[in-house]
């Protein structure tokens, strides 16, 4: 029988508290903001997929902190990361298309790259508690 190691926060009780998800959510709020002025004909294409991409990253950080196992946490995490440059990549496809302007752009991409170091703290920061074994501290 395999044991997993227990992959609830390090010190942190709640996603709630965990800056990477509360950064994830505000850039969700800048992005459906930002898209609200994409063309109609645009909202079943750019506009939905930069939105699900945007959502799914405080989603798989909420997700992967509610599992049983460190590496299952760092496994949603770095979902999170991927959807993180999937929305990297539609910001700036918005700028190429006229969608956002320049200042938006660079605006979006500065939240993103933030919120993306805070990401790779968190995943850092789990990689070295699996790597030396040590318990996480159980939610309650």
């Amino acid at each position: 029988m395999v044991q997993h190691e227990k992959a609830e926060s390090v010190s942190v009780q709640s996603y709630n508290n965990l800056v990477a998800w509360q950064k994830a959510r505000a850039l969700v709020k800048r992005i459906y903001g930002a898209t609200k002025l994409f063309p109609k004909e645009e909202l079943y294409g750019l506009t939905q997929q930069i939105r699900r991409a945007a959502v799914s990253v405080p989603s798989n950080i909420a997700e992967g902190h509610g599992r049983k196992s460190i590496g299952e946490y760092l496994y949603h995490l770095t979902i999170a990361r991927g959807s993180m440059y999937e929305v990297e990549t539609q910001i700036i496809l918005g700028g190429d298309l006229e969608y956002l302007t320049q200042t938006q752009v660079t605006s979006l991409l500065d939240d993103t790259t933030e919120c993306a170091k805070v990401l790779q703290g968190l995943i850092t920061s789990l990689k070295k508690k699996q790597s030396s074994k040590q318990d996480l501290e159980p939610s309650t």
